[in-house]
């Protein structure tokens, strides 16, 4: 299917649910402001629609904040706790769509939504690829399909206020700015 300047092979309209076990929703931040802590969320859901036009296109998503992972079981128990995303407070973090864009290059695309960390809502926008459409070698009556999309972007998690850091001499201990990745394949599960 093409839309505008770009051209979609395969292109499937429908709504499409996430395969967690092939999905990943990750995330990095300056330390120390010499390296970056990289971490994932292992509990997320995402709806997707596809659009007949795939500018039409739409996502929700929720993110369960107490799935955070870094790889340190001390870390991850501070990063729950009221300093950092304050899970008891705010178990879950959302993202809505309100609009899809071409960009430049094959397949790619902007999305703009509203991205909600502990209940503060923002605009956000990622820089989303689509990876592509084809079937589900999973399904046994080998008739669904599979899409994958990567989206990243960068976000400031102090306007979300995540904003506790830690003075080191000469700056902060933790970047501002998180850069947010996912990859994400999911599975059909109505056409349109």
């Amino acid at each position: 299917m093409t839309t505008g300047l770009v051209e979609i092979p395969g292109y499937v309209a429908g709504t499409w649910t996430v395969d967690t076990v092939h999905s990943t929703v990750g995330f990095a931040v300056r330390h120390l402001m010499i390296s970056k802590v990289r971490g994932r969320f292992g509990d997320f859901d995402a709806t997707f629609t596809t659009g007949t036009d795939p500018l039409d296109s739409s996502v929700t998503a929720t993110v369960r904040m107490g799935s955070v992972d870094t790889g340190s079981a001390q870390r991850d128990e501070h990063l729950r706790a009221a300093d950092f995303f304050a899970v008891a407070d705010h178990p879950t973090m959302t993202f809505r769509s309100t609009g899809l864009r071409p960009a430049r290059g094959q397949g790619r695309f902007e999305l703009d939504g509203e991205l909600t960390i502990k209940g503060v809502t923002r605009p956000v926008t990622f820089d989303l690829e689509i990876g592509g459409f084809g079937p589900d070698h999973f399904d046994p009556d080998g008739r669904g399909a599979r899409a994958g999309f990567t989206a990243s972007g960068v976000i400031d998690r102090t306007e979300f206020g995540v904003d506790t850091n830690m003075p080191i001499p000469g700056g902060m201990g933790l970047g501002e700015k998180v850069e947010v990745t996912l990859e994400i394949e999911a599975v059909l599960a109505t056409g349109a």
